[in-house]
C-alpha cells in the first residue's frame, strides 16, 4: 500500500507515465520479488536512489547514512523490505533538503538551477534530462540554459505554470472571494465564473504561445470566449457550438472594451466587493500588477472609501476628499487613472454607463489624467496611451515573473539588472516568452 501511493504521488510528476514506468521509477529495472533477495543492498541502493529524487541532488555517503540506519533496523526487527523502505523514504520527506531549496548565496550551482527552473515552469521536480543536464554541469552553458527554457514551456506540463501564476500574479486564486448580489447580478453563477478564470488563463496562454508583445496585457485585437462569455460581455461573435473557448476577432468598438486584461471578467471581479466597484482598488491592482507601479500603503488614520451602492453619490465625488489632502494626493495621482477608466465595468465586469440598480444612478465619468499628465476621457484612450509605454509594461512584468520565480521580489539595487532583461526582450519587441526567457537566463534569477 505505501509503494501503491508513493506510485500515485510520483504520478502527479509524471502524468504521461505507466504503472511499470513508475515502479522502474522506483525499483530500476529489478522487481521487488528480486530486491527481497538482497534486503541490506535493496535498503542501500533503493534509498540513496529516492533520496537522489527527493532532494533534487546528488546525495553523499554521511547524509544517506541516517536513512539507511533506520530501514536496516527496520529489518532486523523482522519486518520486510517494503516497510523498512517506507521508514527510509517517510524519513526523507521531512528532510529540510527535501521541503525546502537549499541554495548557497552567490551564483547557483546547476543542481539548483535545474531545481528552480522546473519550479518555475513545471511547478515540480525536474525531470530525468534536466537531472542530467545538471549532473553534468551544463545549466549554465546559455544555450543549454535557452533550450531546456523552451522545453519547459513547450511541454504540455507548462499548464501548471500558466494556472499557478495566474493565480497569484492576476490574484485569481481570490475570485472565490466574494459572491456578487444575486438581486443585483442575477445572470451571474459559477458556470460563467469558471468560463471567466478559462478566459484569462487561456489568454495569456496565448500570449506565451506566440510571444505576443507585452502591450496585449493592456489591450489586443482578440478576445477568447465561449456562448456564455460573449452574452455576458454583449460582444458580438461567430462561435462553433461545444468547442468551448475560441479565439474571436473583436470589431473596433468591441476592442476598446474587451482587448487586454483590464476588460477580462475574471479581473473585473476581484477587484469588486460583490455589490460596488472601487476606483482605488482597480487603479491599485492596475498599478502594481499590470504597470509595475509600487503603491504604497495609506497613511494612519485615513478612512476607507465606501461606495453609494444606490448610486446617488459618484465615488469620484467621494475620492475628491482624500484627493485635496497633502498626505493621500500624491499617491492618488497614480492610483485613480486606471481606476476611473475601469469605473464603466460594474461588479461581474458588465459594461454601464450609469452608477446605481439597473443604471439608474448619476452618469459615470472616466476622464482622468495619468501622472505623466497625459489626458484621456474613456478607457480606449487609456489603452492608447499605455500601449504605447511597452517597456514600462515589460519592466512591471518582469518583475511580477522573478518574485514568482525566485520566492523574492527584485530589489532597488536589482534594477540595473531588470533593465538589462526589458533591453534584451526588446529585440523580440517585449513578447511575452522572450520576456519570461531573459528572466530565467538572467543574474536575478542564476544568483541567491
Amino acid at each position: 500500500a505505501g509503494i501503491a501511493h508513493q506510485g500515485i504521488q510520483m504520478e502527479r510528476i509524471y502524468p504521461q507515465a505507466t504503472l511499470p514506468e513508475l515502479r522502474r521509477l522506483l525499483f530500476g529495472e529489478k522487481s521487488l520479488a528480486e530486491w527481497e533477495k538482497t534486503p541490506d543492498a535493496a535498503v542501500q541502493e533503493l534509498t540513496a536512489r529516492f533520496a537522489r529524487r527527493a532532494v533534487r541532488r546528488p546525495v553523499s555517503e554521511s547524509q544517506l547514512t541516517p536513512y539507511t540506519t533506520m530501514a536496516r533496523a527496520v529489518l532486523a526487527e523482522g519486518e520486510p523490505l517494503v516497510e523498512a523502505l517506507r521508514t527510509s523514504y517517510r524519513a526523507i520527506l521531512c528532510s529540510p533538503r527535501f521541503l525546502t531549496f537549499v541554495e548557497s548565496p552567490g551564483p547557483l550551482d546547476d543542481h539548483a538551477i535545474a531545481s528552480r527552473l522546473s519550479y518555475a515552469v513545471w511547478t515540480s521536480m525536474p525531470d530525468k534530462k534536466l537531472t542530467q543536464l545538471a549532473s553534468q554541469g551544463q545549466l549554465r552553458d546559455p544555450s543549454v540554459l535557452n533550450a531546456e527554457i523552451e522545453r519547459l514551456l513547450s511541454d504540455p506540463r507548462a499548464q501548471r505554470f500558466i494556472d499557478s501564476y495566474t493565480n497569484q500574479w492576476l490574484k485569481l486564486k481570490q475570485i472565490d472571494f466574494t459572491a456578487p448580489d444575486r438581486r443585483l447580478f442575477p445572470t451571474f453563477d459559477t458556470c460563467l465564473q469558471e468560463s471567466m478564470l478559462q478566459e484569462s488563463r487561456a489568454y495569456f496562454a496565448e500570449l506565451l504561445r506566440g510571444d505576443l508583445p507585452v502591450s496585449h496585457l493592456v489591450d489586443s485585437d482578440f478576445a477568447l470566449l465561449n456562448g456564455r462569455l460573449a452574452r455576458h460581455y454583449g460582444v458580438e461573435a461567430k462561435l462553433k457550438p461545444g468547442d468551448g473557448l475560441q479565439k474571436v476577432a473583436l470589431s473596433p468598438s468591441d476592442r476598446s472594451v474587451r482587448g487586454g486584461f483590464v476588460g477580462q471578467g475574471a479581473i473585473l471581479k476581484v477587484t469588486a466587493d460583490g455589490t460596488s466597484t472601487s476606483p482605488v482598488v482597480r487603479g491599485v491592482f492596475i498599478n502594481e500588477r499590470v504597470l509595475g507601479r509600487h503603491i504604497p500603503p495609506p497613511p494612519p488614520g485615513v478612512p476607507a472609501i465606501e461606495p453609494d451602492i444606490r448610486g446617488a453619490v459618484s465615488i469620484r465625488d467621494q475620492l475628491e476628499k482624500h484627493r485635496s489632502s497633502e498626505s493621500c494626493a500624491s499617491c492618488h495621482q497614480t492610483i485613480d487613472p486606471p481606476g476611473f477608466a475601469l469605473e464603466n465595468f460594474d461588479a461581474v465586469g458588465v459594461w454601464r454607463k450609469n452608477y446605481g440598480e439597473k443604471g439608474k444612478g448619476v452618469p459615470i465619468n472616466s476622464e482622468g489624467i495619468t501622472p505623466e499628465g497625459e489626458a484621456f476621457t474613456n478607457l480606449a484612450e487609456w489603452k492608447a496611451l499605455h500601449t504605447k509605454k511597452t517597456d514600462e509594461l515589460a519592466h512591471g512584468f518582469a518583475r511580477q515573473f522573478l518574485t514568482y520565480a525566485t520566492g523574492a521580489a527584485p530589489r532597488f539595487s536589482d534594477e540595473e539588472h531588470l533593465a538589462a532583461i526589458v533591453k534584451k526582450a526588446a529585440a523580440q519587441r517585449h513578447g511575452l516568452r522572450s520576456l519570461i526567457h531573459a528572466c530565467l537566463t538572467s543574474d536575478l534569477f542564476l544568483h541567491k
